[in-house]
């Protein structure tokens, strides 16, 4: 089993509907990270946003480790070299939540890294509806149990108005996706998956959490995984529709995905 390095293949395991749930899939170590990068996209993400790699005291140890790892000489360099993103997780009081300590994040999903480092777990999920109720402890005991040369890989799915690897919109959902309609909904709307890994390390015993970026167009997607992206239209969690944008694209999304079924059945 594995999650593979597509939106296609990952669209498997991506959660939809219901309750939030880690989905974990056992990896080997030849599917730990993508084979063939851009390694063009990540050096232009780097170079126009310096502040993508952040080190707090309390991880050095363990971005020099992850980094002689990757056969690099520094976090930076590992991630330029990849096609996903490095954050590093330490439980730096023992029985206590991991932090985040350490991260190279050329290609983040809303989010900006200086508002979650040196944050609790929980805290940098804080945004995500459901997650201290339903995955929080889950989560931890998960890592707390977490062997050397085990991986561990999951998948989120989000519907975006654009294909941008580094998507940080300020904007309201109404204006993000203004431009979508329905007929032109297999254009402007795109699959974007995370495909996220854990593992650890031996020296240092941090948790290092991977994202790689996924994204293409509806229209180039399987029937069967238009349907199944369609499927999360009003099946979210409360709050979660609201905060992923999901009413603006909502209904475009359906008579889509409706009118593509049709014309596959005619």
């Amino acid at each position: 089993m594995t999650l593979g390095f597509s939106v296609e293949t990952l669209l498997s395991y991506a959660r939809v509907s219901g309750p939030l749930r880690m989905g974990l899939v056992r990896l080997t170590e030849g599917e730990w990270l993508d084979p063939a990068p851009d390694l063009a996209e990540r050096t232009a993400a780097f170079d126009a946003h310096p502040e993508s790699v952040q080190i707090l005291p309390d991880g050095e140890a363990s971005a020099r480790e992850l980094a002689q790892f990757l056969g690099a000489d520094s976090l930076e360099l590992a991630a330029r070299a990849h096609w996903e993103d490095f954050c590093l997780l330490t439980q730096i009081v023992p029985g206590k939540s991991y932090q985040l300590v350490a991260a190279a994040v050329g290609f983040p999903t809303d989010g900006h890294l200086s508002e979650k480092m040196g944050k609790p777990l929980h805290a940098v999920h804080e945004p995500i509806h459901g997650y201290a109720e339903q995955l929080s402890d889950g989560v931890e005991r998960f890592m707390d149990k977490l062997q050397v040369g085990e991986i561990y890989g999951r998948t989120n799915m989000f519907v975006m108005p654009s294909a941008d690897l580094r998507y940080m919109s300020s904007e309201p959902p109404e204006r993000r996706y203004a431009h979508v309609t329905a007929d032109k909904a297999g254009s402007s709307l795109f699959a974007r998956c995370e495909r996220e890994t854990l593992r650890r390390l031996p020296e240092t015993g941090a948790i290092v959490f991977t994202i790689g970026v996924y994204r293409t167009a509806l229209e180039n997607l399987s029937d069967e995984a238009l349907a199944r992206i369609a499927s999360s239209v009003g099946a979210l969690l409360d709050g979660e529709e609201a905060r992923r944008g999901a009413p603006a694209y909502a209904d475009a999304l359906t008579i889509y995905a409706a009118a593509r079924s049709r014309a596959q059945a005619a």
